[in-house]
């Protein structure tokens, strides 16, 4: 089963993000703080990682470079699930590697489809 890791300090975010893709079949673990994110996907090796970009030190773009830096998650797909819409932040977070960006926000079906995308490839 696909596991996906939630990095978000809202907890409502990942109790909805929880029940969406628990009912596409994927297998769900939530951070609700963004120190505790590597830990977490060093322990649980996920196939997949959505990550908020607003959360207290560090903050999403900072943990979407330390993800990188790690061999094992070199190749992870990392979306971006944030408030933030705008070029700059975009921009910043393509640099520090994200596959793929979406705001919030979304519509469910728009998730579920960047998910497909970003496993496929």
């Amino acid at each position: 089963m696909t596991k996906i890791l939630m990095v978000d300090d809202d907890k409502l975010v990942t109790d909805l993000l929880d029940k969406l893709l628990r009912s596409e079949g994927y297998e769900t673990v939530a951070v609700n703080e963004s120190a505790k994110a590597i830990e977490t996907a060093r322990a649980e090796k996920p196939d997949l990682i959505l990550l908020d970009l607003m959360m207290p030190q560090p903050d999403g773009f900072r943990v979407c470079r330390m993800l990188r830096e790690i061999p094992q998650f070199s190749h992870t797909p990392i979306i971006i699930v944030t408030a933030l819409d705008d070029s700059d932040s975009r921009a910043v977070a393509f640099g520090a590697g994200a596959n793929d960006y979406l705001a919030k926000p979304f519509h469910p079906d728009e998730l579920a489809e960047k998910i497909k995308v970003a496993l496929e490839e």
